[in-house]
């Protein structure tokens, strides 16, 4: 279900054509110049999964500047060239010719959907509810309208790499190529070769002329992993790139210009590293314009249930003999107790270590690994935030149900399995709107 923001002067009109086109708005939600299909109106602009902006409407370029860091935004006009290449320049993501259809307005949401949330528990592929992650999905809508340097820190295992590919996805670069460059697998004797590339007859063997990453990545995203690993050298190579913005191969005659975004990642405190002039102070600067620094996964417990379902439905494929459908509440229970020293990665490999191991349709106790079976001190409290996390499961699931019931409390309690009557104390119980 798409969350869709519509800014538009004759708002009702489109307001129909997206009910024609199979969205399904509530009418209750319907205001005189702003709709919001398929969500509640009193959601803020950040809830929202795309805009239609009317270009017809006074004060659109403010509009599109406010809702450009935090959706894709079509905007929409009476033919006009010159207002469709200045909203294009503020950045908007598409540009559609009145009169609307309700065609036209499917194949764009269709053509920008890889720039909307794949799913409702968190941003593009990254799962979270927790505020510490809400946070980060706004920097990295934040992040993907600039051009700046993005310096991404956390432990092993969090997901940095996930954030790098969303901050790309959701730029202008988007459509150009997205390349993964580990440093620490590159050493220094392959360092020039395989970053600049080299002419014909450069050296011994240089039997053809080869482009480098970088000058294959021109007009996309670079994104360096472990880049706290990396040899002086190196540092060295990398920050005259960002500096001047031009490449050389190797017995080449003429710098080329490159046109990269580069994004970072490291495990390490690259401040101290500096300190200990271990790592180039200016390079440091140089990268660090924008920083993300993604929390361990023991500072969000909150979000391992939904991680946990995640990865459920991602692995349950791998069983052909029995369809595993989730955790019990007692193997949740062992979940919420472990400290994740490896993170989101570690819980991920324990899901698919379980899913191997379960007899039945629901992960127990039994299948999970004998490293997370060891509960720690701090046990009581993580019983607490299983209950709270629980709650805010059930309270999602139950809103869920009842969007796509339409409110019709009897189909959403038969969808969920539930008596009528029990739905309603839990609509009461967490203050549901109806």
């Amino acid at each position: 279900m798409l969350n869709i923001l519509i800014i538009a002067q004759e708002a009702k009109e489109l307001y129909g054509l997206f009910k024609a086109a199979g969205f399904s708005p509530d009418t209750k939600d319907l205001k005189s110049n702003l709709a919001a299909p398929d969500v509640a109106y009193s959601s803020p602009e950040g809830a929202y999964d795309i805009a239609f902006l009317d270009l017809d409407a006074d004060g659109w370029e403010d509009r599109l500047l406010g809702a450009r860091h935090q959706m894709p935004v079509i905007a929409f006009a009476r033919p006009d060239i010159k207002k469709a290449v200045d909203a294009m320049k503020l950045g908007a993501s598409d540009f559609l010719e009145k009169p609307l259809t309700g065609d036209m307005l499917t194949e764009a949401v269709s053509r920008h959907k890889k720039k909307i949330l794949n799913h409702k528990y968190g941003f593009d592929e990254i799962i979270g509810m927790s505020p510490s992650m809400q946070d980060i999905f706004g920097l990295i809508k934040k992040a993907a309208a600039s051009e700046s340097n993005v310096l991404i820190t956390g432990e092993s295992g969090t997901g940095k790499e996930l954030i790098a590919r969303a901050i790309h996805r959701w730029s202008p670069r988007n459509e150009q190529s997205f390349m993964t460059i580990n440093c620490s697998a590159i050493p220094d004797t392959l360092l020039e070769s395989e970053l600049f590339g080299f002419e014909k007859g450069a050296f011994t063997g240089a039997q053809y002329t080869k482009k480098g990453l970088l000058e294959q990545s021109d007009g996309g995203t670079v994104f360096f992993d472990e880049i706290g690993d990396v040899s002086p050298l190196f540092q060295t190579k990398i920050l005259r790139v960002l500096q001047e913005g031009e490449i050389m191969r190797i017995g080449g005659m003429r710098q080329m210009k490159v046109d990269l975004r580069f994004i970072t990642a490291t495990n390490r405190d690259l401040k101290s590293a500096c300190q200990r002039a271990a790592f180039r102070e200016d390079l440091y600067y140089r990268l660090n314009v924008i920083n993300i620094h993604l929390p361990p996964l023991r500072e969000r417990m909150e979000d391992v249930p939904f991680l946990a379902k995640h990865f459920v439905r991602e692995h349950a494929a791998k069983r052909k003999d029995i369809l595993i459908k989730g955790v019990t509440s007692a193997a949740m229970n062992i979940l919420m107790s472990h400290d994740y020293p490896g993170n989101v990665r570690e819980l991920e490999n324990i899901i698919e270590r379980a899913i191997s191991f379960a007899n039945t349709s629901e992960i127990l106790p039994v299948d999970l690994p004998s490293s997370v079976h060891q509960t720690p001190a701090n046990a009581r409290a993580a019983v607490t935030r299983l209950k709270e996390a629980l709650s805010v499961f059930e309270k999602e699931t139950i809103s869920s149900a009842l969007r796509e019931s339409n409110g019709n409390i009897s189909r959403a309690a038969t969808a969920l399995g539930i008596y009528r009557q029990h739905l309603q104390r839990k609509i009461k119980q967490y203050k549901i709107a109806t």
